[in-house]
């Protein structure tokens, strides 16, 4: 992976403040306590993407991280982290536990709540960053897979930290159809590490499955003000075919079309009632949800509503300056 940061030709007075804005803007917010003083300070970190999952391969001398309760608590999206220690070796603490990771080891951990990852040795270690809600795997199981050093003596752990490492390293398989290929057998490969470890390979699928109607309604809220966004897109992004997506929703009771209009127009009343909704014409924030024709949006949200948008955005501007 190449390098996208390294503190050589930086002041030693800024290496500090490069460094936290770098991890904080590509990986997570974390405290981060240099051992060395500034001018001693040495990061060489490479940054990755594979199509959800994130990758930093870095190079330092000690360092702490420490993922504090307040930043846990706003965490926007809920991740699963896997350490892969290459060289030396460090300390992963969360949940109340910890375990040393040596040379070929790794570990998972959670964005969920605190953790401190200790380099006293100094970091050569890899980290990937996993949607939580793609390993679709039980709270449970996660909280008790964390801080386990998984190493050389378990076969699945093995094939992982290769896996890994290599996936970690190749930036050719970063890219376009390479990266497309690697994501789907990443995650599951993460997925069999976790649930053969708590000895449950049984659940290496069932969630997939299991959770797949709130991993969908959760894409579409997300996606939105998409303009494209269709039965054949959502379908793509889970790898099942419409005909799949549409039998998955309506045992959930929910038939496409209708649950993302009604939240398309929860969406559009939201920000009419808002000062952004007072910026825009009703018509544009109609555009902004999805609604194209403007006759059409004014006509359903006052069939939902029971008032035109028009005279929803009054009667909130009103309620405003009383």
């Amino acid at each position: 992976m190449s390098p996208v940061l390294d503190t050589t030709h930086i002041p030693s007075r800024d290496r500090e403040e490069v460094v936290r804005n770098a991890v904080w803007e590509s990986v997570v917010a974390v405290d981060i306590d240099h051992g060395p003083p500034a001018e001693d300070i040495s990061v060489r970190i490479g940054l990755g993407t594979v199509g959800p999952v994130r990758i930093c391969s870095a190079r330092a001398t000690a360092v702490t991280i420490r993922r504090t309760e307040r930043l846990a608590r706003e965490d926007e999206e809920p991740a699963v982290f896997l350490g892969l220690q290459v060289t030396g070796s460090s300390l992963v603490a969360q949940n109340g536990r910890e375990c040393v990771l040596r040379p070929g080891e790794l570990a998972v951990y959670e964005s969920i709540a605190p953790y401190t990852l200790l380099f006293d040795e100094g970091v050569d270690h890899h980290f990937l960053r996993f949607p939580r809600a793609a390993l679709a795997l039980p709270d449970r199981l996660l909280r008790d897979s964390t801080t386990v050093a998984l190493g050389p003596d378990n076969p699945v752990a093995r094939l992982a930290f290769t896996y890994f490492s290599q996936l970690a390293a190749s930036d050719d398989l970063h890219q376009g159809v390479h990266a497309d290929a690697v994501v789907g057998p990443s995650v599951e490969l993460l997925r069999a590490l976790l649930t053969t470890q708590q000895g449950n390979s049984s659940l290496a699928r069932a969630p997939l499955e299991a959770t797949l109607s709130l991993r969908i309604t959760h894409y579409i809220q997300e996606h939105l003000a998409d303009r494209d966004l269709s039965a054949a897109r959502i379908a793509a992004a889970h790898d099942i075919s419409a005909r799949h997506l549409y039998a998955v929703l309506s045992r959930s009771g929910i038939s496409l079309g209708d649950w993302i209009r009604t939240r398309r127009l929860a969406e559009c009343r939201r920000e009419l009632a808002g000062p952004d909704g007072r910026l825009r014409t009703i018509a544009a924030v109609g555009r902004r949800w999805g609604f194209v024709d403007a006759t059409h949006f004014s006509k359903v949200f006052k069939r939902t509503y029971g008032i035109s948008p028009r005279a929803w955005r009054e009667q909130n501007r009103a309620r405003s300056r009383t």
